[in-house]
């Protein structure tokens, strides 16, 4: 599944709209889309939203798309 991540860049400044950004991966859940991003950045989540559909579709071509990936941790 794909999901739409908006964050801000910094945990410790408060967050303001205008400071919101966006990025796009793919994760089998949200828990493991929010994991990710956690243990991969430093960024304070502000709402994860799966993309299906027109919604997808719509995120592709208007949007500046590009999934990013991280390393999923591995299970010890």
């Amino acid at each position: 599944m794909i999901y739409k991540v908006l964050y801000q860049k910094n945990k410790i400044v408060n967050p303001r709209r205008e400071a919101t950004q966006t990025l796009y991966m793919e994760a089998d859940n949200v828990v493991e889309a929010r994991t990710l991003v956690e243990q991969n950045t430093p960024y304070n989540i502000e709402l994860i939203q799966e993309l299906t559909g027109n919604s997808l579709k719509y995120e592709q071509e208007h949007a500046d798309f590009k999934l990013t990936t991280f390393d999923k941790p591995s299970e010890d």
